[in-house]
């Protein structure tokens, strides 16, 4: 896990282990070994599955996975997502993968990282009041944990998938040129929630030459290209424009909408947009 320096201090973990002292070594030895005898005890009785089981109930997953191609502890919870994103089906599951810039800096920039991604994560770590680092997953905007941790994550999304919130939302989208025209209608008391729409890219492929992932091909699914923000009328529906790509298609991209509280970050509803007219590629 890589811990994101609070102002321009770094804080590394994983590379931090490089310039131990010898006794601090010894010492970080002896506790993991520590650390291995735990977990291997507490797996007897709650075994770590690899492909999480998605079990359904009545609620929705928004999955908002923070990543970098720059951190070497982010492959592992990419993957993770990925699979539980096809293990899904047809579940009201949404995984969404931010790329952050704040690793750029370590010898490789991410492609797909930007700076409102970052900015994205540093207020759910207002909202959670919680640490800023990578691989983090947040769930439905009120709950977080460790992107890999394959325990975790599944049950933070039997919890989610178990809570209602008395709200729905209904996207449908359709394409002229680089702009699509997303209707929705709202059933329930909105309140302050915003609607939120992100312009995702299915998969991709990286071949990362230096930093921490240097010389490793790396796997992206639900990379979020874009995201916006819009008020939600008085009367529950109306029409927002979202651009997209000159490259989008239905096949490779993907529009995904949700309800949101300003306030809280609480995610209450989501969907994917269904798209009527959009570019198909053959």
């Amino acid at each position: 896990m890589h811990l994101n320096p609070a102002s321009g201090a770094a804080t590394f973990e994983l590379q931090n282990q490089k310039y131990m002292k010898p006794k601090t070594i010894i010492t970080f030895v002896a506790l993991a070994a520590l650390v291995l005898i735990t977990v291997s005890f507490v797996n007897k009785s709650c075994a770590s599955p690899k492909q999480p089981e998605v079990v359904a109930g009545n609620g929705i997953a928004v999955l908002e996975l923070f990543t970098s191609e720059g951190c070497s502890s982010c492959p592992a919870a990419d993957a993770l997502l990925a699979h539980v994103q096809e293990a899904a089906g047809d579940k009201p599951v949404y995984y969404l993968a931010y790329h952050v810039d704040y690793w750029d800096r370590l010898g490789w920039k991410d492609i797909f990282s930007s700076r409102r991604n970052s900015e994205r994560q540093y207020q759910y770590s207002s909202y959670l009041n919680a640490q800023v680092y990578t691989p983090q997953l947040v769930i439905n905007g009120q709950t977080e944990c460790i992107g890999s941790d394959a325990v975790a994550v599944k049950q933070a999304i039997h919890e989610a998938l178990n809570q209602t919130s008395g709200l729905a939302v209904t996207l449908q989208g359709r394409q002229q040129g680089q702009l699509m025209h997303v209707n929705y209608a709202v059933t329930g008391n909105a309140g302050a929630d915003r609607l939120l729409v992100a312009v995702v890219q299915k998969q991709a492929i990286s071949q990362v030459k230096r930093g921490e992932n240097g010389g490793r091909t790396l796997k992206h699914a639900q990379i979020v290209q874009q995201f916006y923000d819009f008020k939600i009328a008085r009367n529950n529906q109306g029409t927002v424009e979202v651009p997209v790509p000159a490259a989008f298609n239905a096949q490779e991209w993907e529009v995904i909408g949700w309800l949101q509280q300003p306030q809280t970050g609480a995610i209450h509803a989501a969907t994917r947009v269904v798209l009527n007219n959009t570019v198909a590629l053959y």
